[in-house]
This record gives structure tokens, C-alpha cells and sequence, in this order.
């Protein structure tokens, strides 16, 4: 068990589109040379800023969602039973975290709603298939989450899994929120290689994942974590790092091209936030030693 079973859960703030329809053209993929399945969720792979790849797309959308289950993710106790009660768990936690730090530091935290979504979703960066991975757009504020991407976190990148797994992919999304938020998700485009300003975004994001763990437990949602479940964290942010990938899809690691950073730099910036549960603690954009 991960959540307090008494917690009460809100879940409005996750939209479920599984099975709609979906009219407007493909999002479209630019530069790198992206050419198989496999690559293009790597590419993508919790990448937040869609938006810098699609372009102006305005795609239009005859979206219409079926009837939810998620409201019957009322408690903590679903939460612990059911995937879906299981984000939005997640999704409340990271939440009333970020909304209680930027109170504290006299700002007020404007919420990102998360969309399940499955096979397409129209977005405000462009109709993306599930075969883009989790990400964030930042036109319409929304974290886009394919529920099918947790067994292929498994079953195509090598990670064990676990509720915590989900936790940190989740987290790292809305860390390219509060990157949205404060100014600094748009420093992220374009420069890759090992200390580009790519890699230093998605690091930073791993940081603020890192953060919120600290203080899981302190939101009211979740049990204290254990040792295993930072472990499933760690292991599915090293499952995602560019050699990682480059190694089993191409047989060779090219640093230069590295757009999310190594396994060793994002378990590294996760462990750095969950240690010290700062904000500050994440500045990678001024940091010498990735």
C-alpha cells in the first residue's frame, strides 16, 4: 500500500478521454532523425515542451470522451486497488504540494489538469498518439498521461515498475509545469548534448520530482515512503536516461545527442531534490557538475 486509505481524493482534477475520437492532423515530429517507435517515445519521453516540436498546430477535434471511472477514485483505499485512482492520487498529492510551496513563497500555484488518454488525444500542441510518452503542453496546461506507458516502462525500457514508478513519471511532468509557472520550461529548447539546455530542463524536472517526494507524506495523501518505493523511482528515472536508451537501440551512446540526460545524472537530480526537499536544491541550469 502507497496511499493513506482514508485520504479523500478529488477526481477533478484528472480528466479521463479514453476512447474518444479524435479529429485533426497528426502531431507532428521535428528534427533528430527520430526514426522508429521505440526512439520516438525516447525523444519524447517525459520531454514536457511539445509545443517547440509541433509548431502553430490549432488541429480541430470532434473529442468526445466515454463515461469515466474515475469517479469511483473517492479514497485512498481506491487508490491503492485501481491504476487510474492511482494518478489521481498521485495527481492531488503533487498538487497540494506545489500549491502549499508557492503559498509559502507568496505566490499563488495555478493547477495543470491531467488527461488519460488512450491510442490519440487532441491537444493544444497538436494531436499526439500514445506513442509520444507522457508530456506536458504548455498551451493548455495539461500533463498528458497514456496508462499503457507504465507496462512499457517495463516491457521496452527494462525498468521494475511499481507504484512509485508512476508517482515519479507523473511528478516529473508537473515539474515542467512549475518550469512553465516560473519561466523557465521555454530556456529549455533546443541546445542537446550531456550539458545542454535540454538535458539541464529535464534534470531540473527530475529535481522537482525528487522535491515532492520529501514531502509525499506531508500532503496527506500518501504513507510515508520506504526505501523500495524510492527505489522504484530511481530505477525507472535511470530506465529513461539517454545511454541507457542509445545503448539498447542503437548499440552505442552518443553524448552530443542526449536530450533528457544519463541514467546516472537523472537518478542523481531526483535523489539530490528528495534529500534536500528544496526548490532551490534544483537550479541545474547554473550547475558545474551535472
Amino acid at each position: 500500500m502507497s496511499f493513506d486509505p482514508n485520504a479523500r481524493l478529488d477526481p477533478g482534477q484528472v480528466e479521463d478521454v479514453r476512447g474518444s475520437r479524435i479529429g485533426g492532423r497528426s502531431l507532428a515530429i521535428g528534427g533528430g532523425g527520430i526514426g522508429t517507435v521505440v526512439l520516438l517515445v525516447v525523444y519524447l519521453l517525459m520531454g514536457g515542451n511539445l509545443a517547440g516540436l509541433v509548431g502553430s498546430q490549432n488541429p480541430s477535434s470532434d473529442q468526445q470522451p466515454q463515461t469515466s471511472t474515475l469517479q469511483q477514485c473517492n479514497t485512498g483505499s481506491d487508490a491503492n486497488q485501481r491504476e487510474e485512482c492511482r494518478i489521481v492520487g498521485y495527481v492531488n498529492s503533487i498538487q497540494k504540494f506545489w500549491t502549499d510551496e508557492f503559498n509559502q513563497a507568496g505566490a499563488q500555484y495555478q493547477p495543470a489538469k491531467t488527461v488519460i488518454y488512450s491510442d490519440q488525444v487532441s491537444t493544444g500542441c497538436g494531436v499526439a498518439s500514445s506513442q509520444v510518452g507522457p508530456f506536458y503542453c504548455p498551451p493548455d496546461i495539461r500533463v498528458y498521461i497514456d496508462l499503457g506507458f507504465f507496462q512499457e516502462l517495463q516491457t521496452q525500457f527494462g525498468a521494475r515498475g511499481g507504484s512509485l514508478a508512476e508517482g515519479y513519471v507523473v511528478a516529473h511532468e508537473y515539474g515542467h509545469h512549475i518550469q512553465d509557472l516560473t519561466g523557465q520550461l521555454s530556456s529549455g529548447s533546443g541546445q542537446q548534448g550531456a550539458i545542454g539546455v535540454s538535458v539541464r530542463t529535464e534534470l531540473q524536472a527530475d529535481c522537482f520530482a525528487g522535491v515532492w517526494a520529501n514531502h509525499a507524506a506531508a500532503t496527506g495523501f500518501l504513507e510515508p515512503l520506504t526505501a523500495d518505493q524510492i527505489g522504484q523511482a530511481l530505477d525507472a528515472a535511470a530506465a529513461v536516461g539517454d545511454d541507457r536508451i542509445q545503448r539498447k537501440t542503437q548499440g552505442q551512446v552518443n553524448p552530443e545527442t542526449w536530450t533528457h540526460g544519463s541514467a546516472a545524472q537523472r537518478q542523481k537530480w531526483f535523489t539530490k531534490g528528495y534529500k534536500q526537499g528544496q526548490r532551490r536544491a534544483c537550479d541545474t541550469f547554473h550547475a558545474t557538475n551535472l
